[in-house]
């Protein structure tokens, strides 16, 4: 048995799943979030609490069984509480400012950098943190690696843009010696 798959999921107040042959969708106060049923997994709904059950154990029904359930889990916590992502700006000169919906980022290019924010996800920022908050934890993460990989934090000063809590590893100058 899978040590993920296994575990059960408690259903909290306020959240409705439905389970149909192809989808599976949570609906709670933050909004809603479906997603395609996998082969070879059922899904069953018993008292309130959610368990993922899988037909064979076979390597790769395993693989879905633990994927399924961290799925289901992760779209449980975000009609619920949401996720956020926070990115930190270093350099001298590094500007970040919203313009409407969109994030204008001046980053040391020739050019300001205009992020077009998707619609489910909210963007803020505050001094030199952007925060990215919504439902889906793929999604937060993916507008996250796609802003941070506009300007990479390099290993010499630190510059650029890195996860909150992130340590870079700082490579020595030209001279080899530590500064």
């Amino acid at each position: 048995m899978s040590r993920i798959g296994k575990l059960p999921i408690k259903i909290p107040e306020g959240v409705t799943i439905t389970v149909d042959p192809d989808t599976i969708s949570v609906s709670g106060k933050k909004g809603q979030l479906s997603i395609v049923n996998l082969p070879d997994v059922t899904v069953e709904i018993v008292d309130g609490i959610l368990t993922v059950k899988r037909d064979s154990d076979l390597p790769k029904i395993r693989a879905k069984h633990g994927l399924m359930r961290a799925l289901i889990n992760n779209m449980v916590i975000g009609v619920t509480e949401g996720f956020e992502k926070k990115l930190e700006i270093n350099g001298v000169g590094y500007k970040i400012a919203m313009k409407g919906r969109d994030l204008n980022l001046s980053i040391g290019l020739s050019h300001d950098v205009l992020y077009k924010s998707p619609q489910d996800i909210n963007i803020s920022v505050e001094q030199n943190v952007i925060i990215i908050n919504g439902i889906s934890k793929q999604a937060v993460g993916q507008v996250a690696a796609e802003i941070r990989k506009l300007k990479k934090p390099e290993p010499y000063k630190g510059k650029g843009i890195k996860y909150v809590g992130e340590y870079i590893i700082r490579k020595s100058g030209k001279s080899g010696k530590d500064k």
